[in-house]
């Protein structure tokens, strides 16, 4: 990477949208043009409203890792502006995680490497995670006796359970690839040579899905956690009713009935 390539590149692949940290010399270390470009890139994939070739949304990391965290060493360059340097990754970063949560369409995180600080945040936010083998995760922040950002705080223990989650954040040990996927952080993790290939695969096999389901099964999850049972259940109806009316509902009733696999097209 030179200085001048793009510290966050946005990659169409038919119906998947990449969103690739680039920053591979310093392990996509975030600081804030890095933080305000993946902003962009999230809202570019969110203003397609739904009417754009998008049906998933994969997160990964150019180079040795997917991300090592802020990047602390512009912390150090001028101590007194470390308040106002954070504010302003915080304020791009926090922005893009909201864009996130309101996405209609699946978001993949595909990492590898060191998956730190605010990169272990991001993989957190995730609606899936694949690991490669040789990754490892810290949330870090403590080391630096910083408190989580990135929603890190908020998906942590909806992930792996508040005990856990506390002493995931509070030690920031190193954990292997192996602990995140029995402790529930990772869905999966595959050999870090095929990482690539299975995060292209899941990603495709996502795309051909029934999107407007995936979009009401995002949502519903994540909300659930806010709603009450009732609140739930009619929620659960009004998105099922919504469904409905979809061609990829009548599509997959059509191929119930014919004992065929299904034809999605997203609409």
């Amino acid at each position: 990477m030179t200085d001048t390539a793009p510290p966050v590149l946005l990659i169409r692949e038919g119906a998947v949208a990449w969103i690739r940290f680039n920053r591979p010399t310093v392990l996509n270390a975030l600081d804030e043009p890095t933080a305000a470009a993946f902003r962009d890139a999230c809202r570019s994939v969110a203003e397609e409203g739904g009417r754009g070739p998008t049906r998933v949304l994969a997160i990964a990391g150019n180079g040795r890792g997917f991300m090592a965290g802020g990047d602390v060493g512009r912390f150090n360059d001028d101590p007194a502006s470390a308040p106002e340097v954070a504010g302003a990754i915080i304020a791009h970063l926090h922005e893009s995680l909201r864009i996130l949560d309101r996405l209609d369409v699946p978001v993949l995180a595909a990492v590898h490497g060191p998956v730190a600080g605010a990169g272990m945040s991001l993989a957190c936010a995730a609606d899936l995670c694949i690991a490669a083998d040789d990754a490892r995760f810290t949330m870090a922040y403590a080391r630096i006796g910083a408190t989580p950002d990135g929603s890190g705080s908020y998906h942590l223990p909806r992930l792996v359970g508040l005990r856990r989650a506390m002493e995931l954040a509070m030690l920031s040990d190193v954990i292997d690839a192996a602990e995140a996927l029995r402790v529930g952080l990772v869905n999966r993790v595959v050999p870090a040579a095929a990482l690539a290939g299975e995060a292209a695969a899941l990603a495709a096999r996502l795309a051909a899905g029934p999107t407007a389901a995936y979009a009401g099964i995002r949502h519903l999850l994540r909300q659930s956690f806010a709603r009450t049972l009732d609140g739930q259940l009619d929620a659960e109806r009004d998105r099922f009713l919504a469904t409905a009316e979809t061609a990829d509902f009548r599509e997959g009733i059509a191929a119930f009935v014919a004992k065929r696999k299904p034809d999605f097209t997203g609409r």
